[in-house]
Order: C-alpha cells, then sequence, then structure tokens
C-alpha cells in the first residue's frame, strides 16, 4: 500500500507549479488586502488529488491495481491516505504564510488562523468525502460535471433561502453547547463522514468491472 500512497503523491508533482502559482496568488491579496483567502490553498488540494484518478484513468492504471494482492482495496486506502496528506500539508503551508504575513501587517491573529484553517481542512475533508464515491461509481469525467451541477444547484438553492427571509430559530443553549464542545464534535464527525465514504468508495471499486 505504500507503493500506492507514493504513486499518488508523486503524481501531485505535476502540479506543484500551480499550487506554488497559488499560494504566491495568496500571499500577495493578504498582503494587499483585509480579505480572508485561507480557504483557497486547501481548496487547490481537491483540484491537485482529483488529478490523480484523471491519471489513473488516462494510464488505465485499474488493469494493474486488479493485478496486485488485496489491490483494489490498497487502492482505495491509499488514494484517501494520500488526500489526507495533502490537505494536511496544504493547511499547515497556510498556517505558516498565514502567520508569516500576520507579523509583516503586524496584524496576526493565532486564534483566527487556526480556527479558521482547520474550519476549511474539515469542509474539504466533507467535500472529498463526496466527490470520491461519485469518481469511483461514474468516472472522474462524468464526476466532474456532476460535481459541477450540484455545486451550482446548491448555491442557488441557498440564495433562494437567503432571498426569502427563512430564518432558522436554534435556541442559546444548543448554540452554547456546540461552542463549547465544537473541537470533539466537528472531528468525530468529520472523521465518521471520511470513514462512511472510504466504506462506500470501497465497496463501488470492489464490485466495478474493467
Amino acid at each position: 500500500m505504500k507503493g500506492l500512497i507514493k504513486k499518488d503523491l508523486l503524481m501531485t508533482k505535476s502540479n506543484l507549479k500551480m499550487l506554488a502559482i497559488m499560494f504566491a496568488v495568496f500571499t500577495i491579496m493578504s498582503l494587499n488586502d483585509n480579505m480572508n483567502m485561507l480557504f483557497i490553498p486547501s481548496f487547490m488540494s481537491i483540484v491537485i488529488m482529483m488529478s490523480t484518478f484523471s491519471y489513473d484513468e488516462y494510464n488505465k492504471t485499474d488493469a494493474f491495481i486488479t493485478s496486485l494482492p488485496n489491490g483494489r482495496v490498497n487502492s482505495v486506502k491509499a488514494k484517501y491516505i494520500a488526500s489526507l496528506l495533502t490537505v494536511a500539508i496544504s493547511v499547515v503551508l497556510t498556517i505558516t504564510i498565514s502567520i508569516i504575513i500576520g507579523i509583516v501587517k503586524n496584524q496576526l491573529d493565532l486564534e483566527e488562523i487556526v480556527v479558521t484553517s482547520l474550519g476549511c481542512m474539515a469542509g474539504i475533508f466533507i467535500i472529498q468525502s463526496i466527490i470520491y464515491p461519485a469518481i469511483y461509481k461514474f468516472g472522474i469525467e462524468k464526476s466532474r460535471i456532476g460535481i459541477f451541477i450540484g455545486a451550482f444547484g446548491f448555491s442557488g438553492i441557498v440564495g433562494l433561502i437567503m432571498r426569502s427571509g427563512f430564518k432558522l430559530s436554534i435556541s442559546k443553549s444548543f448554540l452554547a453547547f456546540l461552542e463549547q464542545y465544537m473541537w470533539i464534535i466537528i472531528p468525530v464527525i468529520v472523521i465518521a463522514i471520511l470513514y462512511i465514504s472510504y466504506l462506500v468508495s470501497k465497496r463501488i471499486y470492489l464490485k466495478k468491472e474493467f
């Protein structure tokens, strides 16, 4: 499985230039503006990992993987582990750059940087948990179309709800509970979603014919 993880990580090398450009853009925009751009590098990690599916499909890697002992199971597991590592590295770099920018601008808010970055990481993990089973089921090209339609549709629904003036009533005691235990609740939810996503992806890939 280590070899499969290494394969996925090495395939991201071709996108390192794009990632470096995005980090440069993120740094410049953060220096010249007060807008929060912490989500950009984390979002790029999704694009980078999705490209590994394209490489696998183009090079017909599945035929090789199926010939390995437990190849399919290890391939799915390796893809998720490589994704976790890619996102984690991206978040660490984002936090580091944000701290440097904060020091340079004399506006360092370490708590905001860490909380926002970890929130982005949790969001990215949830997005990947939805995307990966779709890719294993329908392939990368069809999934891209589905992701675009889904994102557009979700944004439209949210926009309509906001314009309608709908307000969700949440008790103060519940909000206080969430605020007190969010450091436990959020990781547990994210881990559970990732694990369920992994099981679904594994089941799909095991049944897939090539």
